[in-house]
């Protein structure tokens, strides 16, 4: 299958008409203007999981992360930095029980939760990340206090804190840093108890089927059985406060029916989430919150490169060649028939005028089903570019002026947020 890429860039003003996939996902965009908060010193922008999503929930999708985007402004306003304010967004998208993580998550073999969480802070550069932790409502809330408790320094008899922990270790570090452990019964709703019934019926029937006379068929129903999942991914969260500190964090309850003990991309340093403030070597501020796949972007670690891909002077066109480079088309993924992931990222600077203002860009780029996304925030100088990396099996290479490649493709892009189909 052939992996091409289509770009979108919003326009400076809103369009006065949009294709007809998008105008009925954002019918009420118009009018969602007079609901937003004034706006605030810094950026936010959330996404609720790059996957399969149930197209009957496409509201709560949407109120979701527009409560998350609320949750991180609400802690820039009253003086937070951008850790303590993508945290926040984190937590609301964990307490959800229509996203896949935290509470309601996807259940893995054994029928039991087992959630991944990391948060970067971009300013000190620490990290904190918990893998396959069961019984903890806000995992995100254990790898922010391992971030935390990292940057007061080594432990006692010169020991070094930890950043990653993982299973009971991890669940039982938790609750000795005052986190409050949740009944496994809570954790499960029954939106993931009805999945992870339904995708085990299918499982039964696939092995049932596996003889050397039906490989093929065993193949397709397997496949049937993994797109079926309403609940793909992770979650995530990129923040700027008003300081110009970036932050990112997911979260995620991993792959419908996983092995019991299988760590995803939300645990891995590189392969999650990523931020980085500008320094001397880097003249950009950067963040990156990957979704999608966790062994594929484990194995081509998407959110570091795509960080460093950023620092290139035109943002849009280096974050699809990442994308195609580094992800679609690359070495680590050479045997996968498709490859499924999806980032947000952004970058600032600081402009060096009086008063200083911020240079801010938002991007992001996908190759799967629909992306839910929303944004809040004041961005100085220059409008967002937006991008969206697609699979398309037939028809002819898309292009776009100044897409040399022939990989691109302008379209107006609505605003605020909403779905990327």
């Amino acid at each position: 299958m052939e992996d091409l890429i289509t770009c979108v860039e919003e326009q400076p003003q809103p369009p006065s008409s949009l294709p007809n996939s998008w105008t009925n996902q954002h019918s009420d965009s118009a009018q969602r203007t007079d609901e937003e908060p004034k706006a605030v010193g810094g950026f936010v922008l959330v996404h609720a999981g790059a996957g399969y999503h149930s197209e009957s929930k496409a509201k709560e999708y949407k109120h979701v992360c527009k409560r998350a985007c609320q949750r991180a402004v609400e802690r820039l306003r009253a003086g937070a930095l951008a850790m303590e304010a993508v945290a926040a967004a984190l937590v609301e998208l964990e307490d959800s029980p229509f996203t896949n993580a935290g509470m309601g998550s996807n259940l893995n073999l054994s029928g039991e939760i087992e959630c991944d969480a990391s948060i970067m802070d971009g300013k000190s550069l620490h990290y904190g990340s918990v893998g396959a932790i069961r019984g903890i409502k806000n995992p995100v809330l254990v790898a922010h206090r391992l971030l935390s408790e990292a940057q007061k320094g080594k432990l006692s008899a010169g020991r070094i804190p930890p950043c990653f922990l993982v299973g009971r270790g991890a669940h039982d570090w938790a609750v000795a840093h005052g986190i409050p452990p949740c009944p496994a019964e809570k954790m499960a709703t029954k939106f993931s108890l009805s999945a992870y019934k339904r995708n085990k019926r299918k499982m039964e029937i696939a092995e049932k089927m596996d003889t050397p006379e039906n490989p093929m068929k065993r193949r397709r129903q397997s496949s049937e059985t993994e797109n079926g999942s309403e609940c793909l991914d992770t979650v995530g969260a990129i923040v700027v406060d008003q300081e110009g500190n970036v932050a990112s964090a997911v979260s995620s309850g991993g792959l419908a029916m996983k092995h019991p003990g299988r760590v995803g991309q939300a645990a891995h340093y590189g392969c999650g989430c990523w931020a980085q403030n500008s320094c001397n070597s880097n003249p950009y501020s950067t963040a990156v919150s990957t979704s999608g796949c966790g062994e594929h972007l484990i194995r081509t670690m998407l959110a570091r490169e795509c960080s460093v891909a950023l620092q290139a002077e035109d943002a849009h066109q280096a974050l699809l060649d990442a994308m195609q480079n580094q992800f679609i088309s690359s070495p680590f993924l050479a045997s996968e028939d498709r490859v499924l992931g999806g980032v947000i990222v952004l970058r600032c600077c600081r402009c060096e005028e009086d008063p200083p203002s911020q240079d801010l860009q938002a991007s992001l780029a996908k190759t799967s089903r629909p992306l839910w996304w929303s944004s809040c925030g004041a961005i100085a100088r220059r409008a967002c570019a937006w991008a969206t990396c697609q699979p398309r099996t037939a028809g002819p290479r898309p292009t776009s002026p100044g897409c040399p490649q022939g990989r691109c493709q302008a379209t107006p892009w609505p605003s605020r947020g909403g779905c990327v189909g």
